[in-house]
């Protein structure tokens, strides 16, 4: 089963991340959710370390891209520790009807729909 950490705007976009803790519990996911992210309203200064040492341990990143997450520090961040730990991201569009602007360096676009999370994961 492949270890998910979830990158999300964590001010707009925590409903997302619901999301997709609901559907990693069903019997039949190919995914655990290990992690998400570590944004805070008030982030501990440690709060880079912690998120390198879940990144780490992901088989793959998942941002949720929603309207502003494309600006949201806490993401750029979390993709850039992605990165240098040559973890695989992928993004998966949010809101189907929603605006949303791809985030720099964060991997290709998905829809999110079950057949393409089963096809990310295997």
């Amino acid at each position: 089963m492949k270890k998910i950490f979830i990158s999300f705007e964590f001010e707009t976009d925590k409903s997302l991340k619901d999301l997709l803790i609901g559907q990693s519990q069903n019997p039949v996911c190919p995914f655990e959710i290990i992690d998400r992210s570590l944004v805070e309203a008030a982030p501990e200064k440690d709060w880079e370390e912690k998120a390198e040492s879940k990144i780490g341990l992901a088989d793959l990143v998942i941002v949720l891209v929603g309207a502003t997450t494309h600006k949201a520090q806490g993401v750029l961040k979390e993709v850039e520790i992605a990165r240098k730990l040559k973890k695989k991201i992928v993004q998966v569009i949010g809101h189907k009807d929603g605006k949303y602007k791809r985030v720099p360096n964060a991997g290709r676009l998905y829809s999110w729909t079950w057949d393409n999370l089963e096809k990310l994961l295997s």
